[in-house]
């Protein structure tokens, strides 16, 4: 039934139509659903037609929304605006406007075409460097999997589930196996928390549905099909950077099936690596040729490339400062309490430190990272700004000139700060960690004896 509805968003959805078309009663299909899914019947129907709308508007802004609002099942404009504003926060017009900024600030790191024309050039190398891609015409599969709704650690078990299942029935595809994970949403506009996903293998014959393991079928159509030798941590670049590769070749993505297909034991491999293929289903247009291998033309970016800097993928900065946070929670527990690392801005994140002499002042050290300078450094702040001005004062007032005095305290968290590392190695992550930690330490050892 979840099929169905992600397949006719735009189509009548009510209760008594899907509890008919399951065969069971209204008020069964209902508990029965939100028990399974987490949401009720139409929060789950409102959610996807929201997603699949705002899905649209973050590669396509020009698209008017009035012909979207009609054409997945709204009946007015206001109520769609009302269900909208719920779900994202903010208008659907203001979401067409600065949708990628407040998808950052729930915790949604959507897609910036931005972000890439400033880095097209690292893509394009990177591709050349990991993957060769090609249009394909796939057969259609024939399928067994699971099913599961949020976070992807589940996925490995799942698998395992599968696999044992084949062998007992002798179903497997042995073949052409193929083990695929099919994704149902959006990354960019769904939260991870609700990402609905299906591990898969092949099979050689139809099954009947048993318990949590069911027949699905791949179907037949083009795809752009990355083949891929990378590390895990690259798996997210690897779909973003493929994305940026449709588009530059002027394809258009289809409504269909986005899977990953692995041709490996990643675990045997001697580095660890997936040796994999991502397929992006795209419309069978006139410049679609078949078995064609293209490059990103970089000309027409030459423009907007000067002054960009090569920024790291956002979910390895982010990573990284967990680790980083993580370092201090462990070297140094019993003196510090820290905060969590804040990632509701693409050009910046940070985490704060804290003792309990400090707590008592309601002061606190920031470790900060800037993304789009790659810079780190830390500050001296307050827990809010009547606190920072105070001790803002103090030292302006004073002639101690140690470290950097924020200009002014009503645009900036800062009160005193400190460049910790510019242009960092990320490439040596255990030096750059000691690096920051001296640094860091050595600072705030130097203000708590001024404090």
């Amino acid at each position: 039934m979840l099929d169905f509805i992600e397949n006719n968003l735009d189509t009548d959805l009510s209760l008594e139509y899907l509890s008919k078309k399951a065969h069971y009663s209204s008020y069964h299909f209902h508990r029965i659903f939100l028990t399974v899914v987490g949401e009720n019947l139409n929060e789950f129907i409102n959610r996807k037609r929201i997603e699949r709308i705002a899905s649209i508007l973050l590669v396509d802004s020009k698209t008017p929304l009035k012909n979207l609002v009609y054409q997945y099942g709204f009946n007015s404009d206001s109520s769609f605006s009302r269900a909208f504003k719920k779900y994202y926060g903010v208008t659907p017009t203001q979401f067409k406007l600065r949708g990628k900024e407040i998808l950052s600030k729930i915790g949604i790191v959507s897609f910036s075409f931005q972000k890439y024309i400033c880095s097209i050039e690292n893509i394009n190398q990177w591709i050349k460097m990991n993957a060769q891609i090609t249009i394909k015409e796939l057969s259609e599969l024939k399928l067994a999997s699971i099913s599961h709704i949020g976070e992807f650690d589940k996925a490995s078990d799942m698998f395992k589930r599968l696999m044992e299942w084949g062998h007992q029935k002798k179903v497997l595809d042995t073949l052409n196996f193929k083990a695929i994970t099919i994704y149902h949403d959006n990354p960019n506009v769904t939260l991870s928390s609700k990402l609905r996903f299906s591990t898969c293998v092949t099979i050689s014959k139809n099954i009947n549905a048993e318990g949590e393991i069911r027949q699905r079928n791949l179907n037949k159509g083009i795809y752009a099909v990355g083949n891929f030798k990378i590390k895990v941590e690259e798996i997210s670049k690897a779909w973003k950077n493929m994305c940026v590769w449709v588009i530059e070749q002027g394809y258009q993505f289809r409504d269909g099936d986005y899977f990953e297909v692995y041709h490996n034991d990643h675990k045997t491999h001697p580095k660890q690596k997936f040796i994999m293929d991502i397929c992006i289903p795209i419309e069978k247009t006139k410049n679609i040729k078949l078995g064609e291998v293209n490059n990103i033309n970089l000309s027409r970016y030459k423009v907007q490339n000067q002054g960009c800097i090569n920024d790291l993928d956002y979910h390895q900065l982010i990573s990284y400062m967990k680790e980083l946070r993580l370092f201090f929670q462990r070297e140094y527990e019993i003196i510090f309490k820290l905060g969590k690392v804040y990632q509701g801005d693409f050009k910046f994140s940070y985490f704060s430190l804290t003792t309990e002499e400090l707590k008592k002042l309601k002061l606190k050290f920031v470790i900060i990272l800037n993304h789009k300078k790659r810079h780190f450094w830390i500050c001296l702040s307050g827990q809010n700004k009547s606190i920072r001005k105070k001790y803002w004062k103090m030292f302006k007032g004073s002639d101690w000139g140690k470290y950097h005095l924020a200009e002014s305290i009503d645009d900036s968290l800062s009160i005193i700060d400190q460049s910790i590392v510019i242009n960092p190695n990320f490439d040596d992550k255990k030096h750059l960690t000691e690096l920051i930690e001296k640094e860091a330490l050595k600072f705030i050892n130097t203000i708590k004896g001024i404090l």
